[in-house]
């Protein structure tokens, strides 16, 4: 397998694209509503204001949830998992992973409130042998049977030493849409987003048996930042 090139080059959202089509509309919707209030209920000025308060505010928070920093990961990318998500992590353990690998892997998984960034980014350079959507339910995120039973997706990356990593994108209560970037058979690098979950969710990392983790259970992760675990 050829050397892998880092991409450093990202573009600088200030707002995720998947926010674009949902931030417009909701502008178009509150706009709707508080326009014809103050225009023919002027002398309202107690409710109209209450009522163009409450949606500034609920229009900030879509903002905040659909923003997209920049990062770029400041450390040697070579035998490192860097977290694919913001968040909590919720899940250390070793654990029989039943749809790739059929053997026992550590998962780490992380929790996503409504409060975090919710681009996904890859947890490893490599090339992406496998990507695979699956149907299911939409539990509480941070229950342990949301790994299986969830609406996820499953991206598998295969790193140039031959090893591979799983990474499983799911759906909670709230988070009713997963977006993958990922297809199989492209290279893929630390730095680059992998994906995005609209609304509250988490990521499942399933690694080798002898990785040694440097994230604890509780610990926020910071995406494309915290060091999830080194590979012998």
């Amino acid at each position: 397998m050829k050397k892998f090139k880092r991409i450093r080059k990202l573009k600088d959202y200030r707002i995720h694209s998947e926010g674009n089509g949902i931030l417009v509309a909701s502008f178009i919707i509150l706009a709707v509503v508080n326009v014809p209030l103050w225009y023919f209920f002027s002398e309202q000025l107690l409710f109209n204001s209450v009522v163009s308060a409450f949606s500034l505010v609920l229009y900030l928070l879509m903002v905040n949830f659909f923003r997209s920093p920049k990062r770029i990961f400041p450390g040697d990318v070579e035998n490192v998992v860097v977290a694919p998500a913001d968040g909590k992590v919720v899940v250390i353990e070793k654990v029989y992973e039943p749809d790739h690998f059929k053997d026992e892997r550590i998962q780490v998984s992380i929790f996503m409130s409504p409060m975090n960034v919710h681009a996904n980014w890859y947890p490893v350079d490599g090339v992406v042998t496998r990507v695979e959507h699956q149907k299911g339910k939409f539990h509480k995120a941070w229950l342990p049977k949301a790994s299986t039973e969830n609406e996820r997706s499953l991206v598998v990356i295969k790193m140039e030493d031959g090893r591979e990593i799983l990474v499983r994108q799911i759906a909670g209560a709230m988070a009713r849409r997963i977006v993958t970037y990922a297809s199989a058979g492209e290279e893929c690098f630390i730095d680059q987003h992998m994906g995005f979950i609209k609304f509250g969710s988490r990521v499942d990392l399933y690694l080798p048996l002898d990785a040694k983790i440097n994230v604890e259970l509780e610990q926020k992760t910071v995406g494309n930042e915290t060091v999830i675990a080194y590979l012998n």
